[in-house]
């Protein structure tokens, strides 16, 4: 591990001022925000990210680290730990697939560290891009090449991907924010703005710059909008192993339901997507339809018809479609 300066930042603006000094530094090296710190430490142990300066973000827990929730919305401070999030009886009761999503990663160690602002932005798990004795990795050499491609890519993504980068998005809590249309709020140099929560990663043609956030930005919440779908949700994973695994493939799914008919649909993928992916084909497929497995079935191959395996992850595609319609199944079937 290279040194690093150390700064506790006692406020977002001092957070933010602290980590905007260095601009013109590549990402790797630039002022990095920590909170749990569950897997920035693991990447600088490695080599994979050289930060100059780490500024931890816990003091801002008082002020970001609570939920809220109304008749029309959720917010979660991104200062939230994934535990708290995942045992409040606000989120298990009305947004199911946030606390599936939480309960199905890391483990319970992790899970009591790791803040939600954190958990959006963690890097991918590929093997080229954490070991740098791999020299071609486009994430961290821009312009380096891609060792995925021809090389052993069994975990790596088949859904908005490039010649650039085939990394897979490791995140699960992500696909909740995707599938039920949240928001990011955010606070940097320029002061605050908030987005959509789909826009804040960035596609595969960049993959050294993997989301929009400006140097020195910082997350600050993330707003969830109520409604009829939100109670009818679930996400389901699939892994190597039942505990403390990366998804091969998973779905977050969230239903508006008349009876049988789907009025709408609303479905995030992990497990094979470059970053946090909406399934918009698929939405479109079961909208005004009955929920059947048919459907469903037709559903997910909309959701793959864009996919692009490389030699060891073909298998992923057809492992997708069936996780779709598994959880399209189950979600379908929930008595709200």
């Amino acid at each position: 591990m290279r040194p690093f300066d150390y700064v506790r930042a006692a406020n977002v603006p001092d957070a933010v001022r602290a980590a905007s000094g260095e601009q013109g530094a590549p990402t790797a090296a630039r002022a990095q925000f920590i909170a749990g710190g569950t897997m920035m430490l693991d990447l600088m142990k490695l080599g994979s990210m050289q930060p100059g300066v780490l500024v931890d973000v816990n003091a801002l827990e008082t002020r970001h680290g609570g939920i809220e929730a109304t008749p029309q919305r959720l917010r979660l401070g991104a200062l939230v730990r994934m535990a708290q999030a995942a045992d409040d009886a606000t989120v298990r009761r009305d947004y199911p697939v946030i606390a599936d999503t939480l309960n199905l990663a890391a483990s319970a160690q992790l899970r009591n560290m790791a803040s939600l602002g954190g958990n959006v932005l963690q890097r991918t798990r590929c093997q080229y891009f954490r070991e740098p004795g791999w020299s071609a990795c486009n994430k961290r050499v821009p312009g380096s090449g891609c060792a995925a491609l021809d090389g052993v890519n069994r975990q790596h993504a088949v859904l908005g991907v490039s010649e650039r980068c085939i990394a897979e998005y490791p995140g699960d809590f992500a696909q909740a924010l995707v599938a039920l249309r949240a928001s990011v709020e955010l606070f940097g140099p320029n002061g605050a703005r908030t987005l959509p929560f789909e826009q804040l990663h960035r596609s595969a043609d960049t993959p050294e710059v993997e989301t929009v956030l400006a140097p020195g930005e910082l997350i600050t919440g993330f707003v969830v909008p109520a409604g009829p779908w939100t109670r009818r949700s679930a996400y389901v994973k699939v892994r190597d192993r039942e505990s403390y695994a990366y998804a091969l493939a998973s779905a977050a799914v969230a239903l508006d339901m008349d009876r049988d008919t789907v009025r709408e649909a609303r479905i995030g993928l992990g497990g094979v997507a470059y970053r946090p992916w909406r399934a918009r084909e698929a939405e479109a497929m079961l909208a005004g339809k009955p929920l059947t497995e048919a459907n469903a079935e037709m559903a997910a191959r909309a959701a793959y018809a864009g996919a692009q395996p490389r030699e060891h992850n073909r298998y992923k595609i057809e492992l997708g479609r069936r996780t779709l319609v598994r959880a399209l199944m189950q979600v379908g079937s929930m008595q709200v």
